[in-house]
């Protein structure tokens, strides 16, 4: 067994011999380019789909901010509705002459002649109505 490590396997020298390794390494250089172009590429699809990817995130998160906003304008939009329904009656009722008499006897103690105004505080009233 000894005998077949120590013997030695020379190369043919022939013309199709040197082609044969030239086009083995034209081969194995060739394969070695397409596997950095395909690094490359899988590297910029990999980043390209990292921005996209982040971009689409931050944008839902923005979105479900904005969502929120609007629900909460909707509300205050209502609120802000029901008021001015309220201010548009209270316009109508300033329009009329009984309504504006009630209201400057009531807030600001004016009396017809001969009459008196009686002003009974608010705790007394509370007390007893329970």
């Amino acid at each position: 067994m000894s005998a077949i490590k120590n013997r030695s396997v020379t190369k043919i020298q022939s013309s199709y011999v040197k082609q044969h390794e030239r086009h083995g390494m034209y081969v194995a250089k060739r394969k070695k380019l397409i596997i950095r172009r395909l690094m490359v590429f899988f590297l910029f699809a990999a980043a390209t789909s990292y921005f996209m990817i982040s971009a689409l995130v931050s944008q839902a998160s923005s979105l479900e901010e904005i969502k929120e906003e609007q629900k909460q304008l909707k509300t205050e939009l209502k609120g802000l509705q029901k008021t001015e329904t309220i201010l548009k009656e209270e316009i109508v009722k300033l329009n009329d002459d009984e309504y504006i008499a009630k209201l400057a006897r009531k807030d600001y103690f004016l009396s017809e002649q001969g009459e008196i105004i009686f002003n009974i505080p608010k705790e007394k009233e509370e007390k007893t109505a329970e």
